[in-house]
């Protein structure tokens, strides 16, 4: 396949050239370019030293993003290029990032830190694709495969461990063998690496298309990072609704839901409490009643220990707590939920209550899904109606309620009040008939 460079990465190239140094787009851009992907961003390796890489591009504006490891970001047409000196890297800290670095004249040695062999390849126009590894093979056998010795790979830098697992997610690939052995041999050097870094992986590898297959392959790695799923591993869920264990439904429902972080999060965590939770009937029927509310709690304890945003986090929190909430398919019932959370909730429950259904048995299936589809068309309608659903959509504000002879907190009661009656269908949104209902329900 023909490689084609942007402009704005050939003037770094040329230049690089042009003063008599190598250089190449080397990793992830020539790997997605194979793939027949436009790259995001593209790296640029050279054996010019960095204090020349200054001097050469010191008409362009640079920044010094990591220099003592030999990178120069070089905005070019106002984009950056990463430009990376050759270098081999020295012994490891915290299994993570190396305590020096040694700049190299040969491209082989730099080739040879890399991870995979499908991020060790490199191209340039003159001397078009340099593949040492096999990169090429491996990406067209769908295979990832670390360069040289998987444990020493690893050993360096444990987040490597994340990131196969996260590109034979996100590709679909198949790790290869020993590769596959040594992230289980590795997997408690995750414990090392920082929580943004273990939640930023996870979270690209749970919008793959593989990712209920890796999620099931390499369980007891994730377990390592998230011990709260252990327990999950093999508890049978012994009722009708239910054919597989707790943790293979959570698996099979990751990959029912669009491929968004907090939707995959929250599939990811949505049954965890059921081993806590499970009661067994006479029958020997099991039951999990309130999970929802102690997974809800689970998760949050988890994704704070991940680092993860707030808004995230509470998003996932949300709808675990309400994906359980089997709603009737009823006008005041779907607006009394809307009406808890924001504009978007609504229809992501019914994304998450839908992925839960389709990874459970054909029991009741029809029925649930029916139940859910007709949810939607409710949603839809009070969405074109643009019905009273928050206090500021009602037809009375503070002021009039104070007029009542109401104040402080009783203001606020009163505006939750009227809301209550509206949604619930008791009164019109009407500014009158509200006030009349306030006065009525609070003996004024």
């Amino acid at each position: 396949m023909k490689i084609e460079i942007p402009n704005y990465v050939k003037v770094v190239l040329n230049r690089l050239h042009e003063n008599g140094y190598e250089a190449y787009i080397v990793g992830g851009c020539v790997r997605d370019t194979l793939l027949g992907k436009t790259p995001y961003d593209y790296d640029v390796c050279t054996n010019c030293l960095p204090m020349k890489m200054k001097e050469i591009f010191s008409d362009f504006d640079t920044v010094d993003s990591g220099l003592k490891h030999g990178t120069l970001t070089i905005i070019s047409e106002s984009k950056p290029v990463e430009t990376t000196t050759y270098r081999s890297d020295g012994k490891y800290l915290n299994h993570r990032k190396p305590e020096q670095v040694k700049f190299e004249s040969s491209l082989e040695q730099d080739l040879l830190r890399r991870d995979f062999t499908i991020n060790a390849m490199c191209f340039n126009e003159n001397d078009e694709l340099i593949d040492m590894f096999n990169g090429q093979e491996d990406l067209k056998n769908k295979v990832i495969r670390c360069v040289g010795d998987p444990e020493k790979r690893f050993d360096e830098d444990a987040l490597r461990i994340m990131r196969g697992l996260r590109f034979a997610s996100v590709l679909g690939f198949e790790i290869e063998e020993k590769t596959s052995k040594a992230i289980f041999e590795k997997s408690e050097l995750l414990k090392e690496i920082s929580s943004e870094r273990i939640l930023s992986e996870m979270k690209k590898l749970l919008c793959g298309k593989n990712a209920c297959k890796i999620l099931l392959d390499y369980r007891e790695v994730f377990a390592v990072i998230i011990p709260e799923l252990k327990p999950a591993f093999d508890f049978p869920q012994n009722c009708p609704h239910h054919c597989y264990n707790v943790y293979e439904h959570i698996c099979h429902s990751v990959e029912n839901i669009l491929p968004q972080p907090a939707l995959r999060l929250t599939m990811l965590f949505h049954d965890i409490a059921k081993p806590d939770v499970v009661k067994t009937d006479e029958k020997g029927v099991d039951h999990f009643k309130l999970h929802q509310f102690a997974s809800a709690e689970k998760a949050k304890v988890i994704l704070n220990r991940l680092k993860c945003d707030k808004k995230t986090s509470q998003k996932v929190f949300e709808l675990i707590w309400e994906h359980d909430n089997r709603i009737p398919a009823q006008k005041k019932s779907v607006k009394k939920l809307m009406s808890k959370h924001d504009d978007n909730f609504f229809e992501e429950y019914l994304m998450v209550r839908r992925a839960d259904t389709l990874a459970q048995s054909d029991y009741k299936r029809e029925e649930k899904l029916k139940n859910l589809d007709d949810l939607k068309r409710i949603y839809d309608e009070i969405k074109e109606e643009n019905s009273c659903l928050k206090i500021k959509d009602l037809e009375v504000n503070g002021n009039d309620i104070i007029a009542l002879g109401l104040k402080g907190k009783e203001i606020g009661s009163a505006l939750q009040l009227a809301l209550d009656g509206v949604i619930n269908e008791e009164i019109k949104n009407n500014k009158e008939e509200i006030l009349n209902y306030i006065k009525t329900k609070r003996g004024i």
